[in-house]
């Protein structure tokens, strides 16, 4: 079977993809100066039932947030088995890379969620006095007032669950652009319900999740630009023989020998 190289990737607008998110944490960082987290909370919160309007709602509980997440890490599976079983099938071995970017992509912009929690020991909004709990409020960058239960709030865990799928988007982007498209909207709107139902609940800020958002969408360019990103001029070096570098992995070309015989060798140099 012959070798079939990888499109070249469409061109990317680092400025684009990466101003939006700086321009989007710079604003966050901004927002620690004001009460916006705070007011917005505050419209979920029902003062005469002393919680949150959505703290102990079946749909937001059981079916948005625990069968959600699991269908996602459906995902998450069966992407792993698909990249596996593309080491021996072959209608899945031209999608190898894409899958393991896919995989790899789900993992970290998850796996990052945990460990940032531990460190920042943000605390909860249900957990907060303002809000019927005994913890006391501060700030993303200031010191933690001391308490016997660090807060494990920050970024938000949910919104990760929605927001990896952001990997879609960059796994489709140059062979699919419209299976991208796709997978974009997906993620953002996913994400953004997930959000708006753990602020329901009273589990996260506004801007818990917006930094989620931002992080997921770094973690899953940079893992795209690492592992698939192949740009045009390293197709043109490609075409003229040997091996190509695309960052992390060395792709060998072959050459079609039935157009061999139409090459003409170029003698205007």
């Amino acid at each position: 079977m012959k070798a079939v190289s990888p499109p070249h990737s469409r061109p990317l607008n680092f400025w684009i993809c990466l101003g939006i998110p700086a321009v989007t944490a710079l604003i966050l960082a901004l927002l620690e100066l004001t009460s916006v987290d705070m007011d917005l909370a505050r419209l979920a919160f029902d003062p005469a039932a002393g919680a949150f309007i959505g703290r102990h709602s079946y749909f937001l509980e059981d079916v948005l947030h625990d069968r959600a997440k699991q269908v996602v890490m459906a995902i998450g599976v069966l992407a792993m088995i698909s990249f596996a079983a593309s080491f021996k099938v072959e209608r899945l071995m031209p999608w190898r890379r894409e899958l393991g970017c896919l995989v790899l992509s789900m993992a970290l912009a998850t796996g990052f969620v945990t460990p940032l929690k531990v460190v920042t020991s943000v605390q909860c909004p249900w957990s907060l006095t303002e809000f019927g709990g005994q913890e006391t409020y501060s700030e993303l960058l200031s010191p933690r007032p001391e308490t016997d239960k660090p807060g494990r709030c920050w970024p938000g865990g949910h919104a990760a669950t929605g927001f990896t799928l952001f990997a879609l988007f960059f796994m489709f982007r140059d062979r699919k652009p419209r299976l991208a498209k796709a997978g974009l909207i997906l993620a953002f709107t996913l994400g953004s319900i997930f959000s708006v139902g753990r602020m329901l609940q009273g589990a996260h800020f506004l801007s818990h999740n917006l930094w989620t958002a931002v992080f997921c969408w770094l973690i899953c360019l940079g893992v795209y630009y690492f592992v698939l990103y192949r740009p045009e001029y390293k197709r043109s070096l490609t075409e003229h023989g040997g091996t190509t570098e695309s960052h992390c992995v060395s792709v060998p070309q072959e050459v079609d020998q039935t157009n061999k015989t139409h090459l003409k060798p170029d003698n205007t140099r």
